[in-house]
């Protein structure tokens, strides 16, 4: 298992969930839900400075059938920009089927409205994050596909 805090990202169109694991990769934990829109990439940057992260998993929503949709082509587009906005950290993108879900489930009898929506976010980058951990630790493989920031000056944060 590689050493280093790595960011867990859960970008909606909202809001976007943002968490972080431990030094060792073991353990995943709730940071703080940015608004989505301007300075959204500033940001997440500052955040992974702060957690001095040599990481960050962004998840990518596939359908049951493992299918992309408009959904996936919109995080692909945030990852690439968000690749070039931290470079030269990595960034990697992740199934994140259902995670949503598990994450409303873990909250289901928690805090209402808005602010059970910012914490619904957070939990859903916990357990994207903590989904990569676990897969790392299992197979000793980087988990998900390399993101490649875009050459062009098409990054808007």
């Amino acid at each position: 298992m590689r050493r280093g805090v790595r960011l867990g990202v859960d970008p909606g169109d909202a809001r976007i969930g943002v968490a972080r694991s431990d030094p060792s990769g073991i353990l995943a934990t709730p940071v703080e839900t940015v608004r989505r829109g301007k300075g959204d990439l500033r940001r997440i940057h500052q955040i992974l400075k702060a957690e001095e992260a040599v990481e960050v998993v962004v998840g990518l929503p596939r359908s049951l059938s493992g299918g992309e949709g408009p959904a996936a082509v919109k995080t692909r587009e945030f990852a690439a920009r968000l690749a070039r906005r931290v470079a030269p950290v990595p960034v990697r993108l992740v199934d994140e089927r259902l995670t949503t879900v598990t994450a409303e489930a873990m909250l289901r009898d928690q805090r209402k409205g808005a602010k059970r929506r910012a914490v619904v976010d957070q939990v859903a980058a916990v357990v994207i994050l903590q989904q990569a951990l676990d897969a790392e630790r299992a197979t000793d493989t980087p988990p998900g596909e390399l993101v490649t920031p875009p050459t062009d000056e098409e990054t808007h944060d």
